[in-house]
C-alpha cells in the first residue's frame, strides 16, 4: 500500500501521447487553467501555483499551501488491484469522516479518469484533484481505478479492469472501505471516456449482479462521455471544438477499438446487445445520470444515449447546459461547482437509508 498525500502527474503511460499531442491545438505556456480543488482552481502561472475562487480572489500563491489544504481535508492511498496488469485503485477519503465518532457510512463512487482509453492515469494530477475535490464536497468516498490503457491494451481490457475493480471493491478487507463506506449505496461514474466505461461496467454487472452482493449499485453518472458512431453529428461536423477536435477524437477510436469501425458496440450504445442489458438496469431500479454541454463534439451522441436509456425504461436525469465544451469543468471553476451541486442532487436522490 502507498500512502499519497499529494497527486503525480503521468500524462499517458504509452508512447502514443506524442502522437496525439501534434494533433492538439497549442496551449498557452505562460498560463493555463489547472483543475478545481477544494474552494477553487488551479491557475499555473510560470513556476508559481495560484488556486482562483470562484469570486476571483486569490487563495492560495504557492503549492505548498496547495498540498498542506489537500492534507487537512482528503487522505488518499494506492492499492493494488491486479499486479499483472500493473492496475490499481487510489481511495479517496475525506478526513472528515476520521474526526466524527459516527456510525453514518458514506456513499462510494468508483472512478474512472478520461483520455480517450489511450492516455492518463488515475495518478494524473488533473483526475486526482478532481477526485480529491469531489470526495471533499460531496461527503463521499473515492475509489479511483487505474485500467489499462490502449492501444497496447484496446478494449474490452478496460471493461474488464472496471468489473474486477468492482469484485475487488466488494472484497476487499481495506479498513477504509471497511469501516466508512456505505457498499448498499455505490454508484459507477466516469468522465469522457471513463463515462464510457462506466457505461459498459454498468452492463456488465447488471447481468452479474449475483456475484456482486453486498456491492449495491444505486446508479450510474456519464460526465460527458465519450460516444460515437460512423454517421457524423452536426457538432461533429462543425469540428470547432477547443480541446478535442474531429481528428483526435477519430484517433482515439482508431486506436482503442478492437476493429476499425464506429458502429462497433463500445463506441454506438444503439448496437449490439447494449439496448437489451438497459432492460436489466430499469429493472434493478438504477438510476442514471448524463451530463453534457452543446459545444462538445460527442453533444448529440451523449443525447442520444440519454434518450435511449429513456426509450428502454431506465431512470434517466439528463443535465445538458450550455455553451461549454469537452472537460470545461476542469478548467472552469464556475461549472465545476455547479456540476457538484448536480451530482449532490443526484446522489442524494438515489440513497437507500
Amino acid at each position: 500500500m502507498i500512502l499519497s498525500s499529494a497527486s503525480q502527474d503521468f500524462k499517458g503511460k504509452n508512447n502514443i501521447s506524442s502522437k496525439v499531442a501534434s494533433k492538439m491545438p497549442p496551449e498557452e505556456e505562460a498560463s493555463r487553467m489547472g483543475p478545481t480543488w477544494g474552494h477553487g482552481v488551479g491557475v499555473v502561472q510560470g513556476s508559481k501555483v495560484l488556486v482562483v475562487g470562484c469570486d476571483g480572489d486569490i487563495l492560495f500563491e504557492n503549492q505548498t499551501e496547495l498540498v498542506k489544504l489537500m492534507r487537512e481535508k482528503v487522505l488518499s492511498k494506492d492499492i493494488p488491484l491486479n499486479q499483472s496488469n500493473n492496475t490499481w485503485v487510489r481511495i479517496f477519503l475525506p478526513r472528515e469522516a476520521l474526526d466524527h465518532n459516527s456510525s453514518t457510512k458514506l456513499p462510494l463512487i468508483v472512478y474512472f479518469h478520461g483520455g480517450g482509453f489511450i492516455l492518463y492515469s488515475a495518478a494524473s494530477s488533473n483526475f486526482h484533484d478532481v477526485c480529491a475535490n469531489m470526495a471533499i464536497d460531496l461527503h463521499v468516498i473515492i475509489v479511483s481505478v487505474e485500467y489499462r490503457l490502449a492501444p497496447e491494451h484496446r478494449l474490452p481490457a478496460a471493461y474488464d479492469d472496471a468489473m474486477e475493480a468492482l469484485h475487488w471493491v466488494k472484497t476487499t478487507p481495506d479498513d477504509w472501505l471497511r469501516d466508512y463506506a456505505d457498499l448498499s449505496n455505490t454508484f459507477i461514474m466516469g468522465v469522457s471516456s471513463g463515462g464510457n466505461i462506466a457505461y459498459h461496467a454498468g452492463l456488465r454487472a447488471s447481468v452479474e449482479i449475483d456475484k456482486l452482493e453486498h456491492l449495491v449499485i444505486r446508479g450510474l453518472i456519464l460526465h460527458q462521455p465519450y460516444f460515437g458512431g460512423s454517421q457524423r453529428t452536426q457538432s461533429e461536423l462543425r469540428d470547432n471544438h477547443p480541446t478535442l477536435p474531429l481528428s483526435v477524437c477519430d484517433l482515439m477510436w482508431e486506436l482503442s477499438l478492437p476493429i476499425a469501425d464506429r458502429d462497433h458496440e463500445y463506441c454506438n450504445p444503439k448496437v449490439g446487445d447494449g439496448p437489451q442489458l438497459l432492460e436489466k438496469i430499469k429493472l434493478l431500479g438504477w438510476k442514471v445520470l448524463v451530463v453534457g454541454y452543446d459545444g462538445d463534439i460527442l453533444f448529440e451522441h451523449q443525447i442520444e444515449s440519454a434518450k435511449l436509456m429513456r426509450e428502454k425504461g431506465v431512470s434517466v436525469v439528463s443535465q445538458f447546459g450550455e455553451g461549454g465544451y469537452h472537460g470545461v469543468d476542469f478548467v472552469e471553476p464556475a461549472r465545476a461547482k455547479a456540476l457538484h451541486v448536480v451530482l449532490k442532487n443526484f446522489i442524494l436522490s438515489s440513497l437507500v437509508a
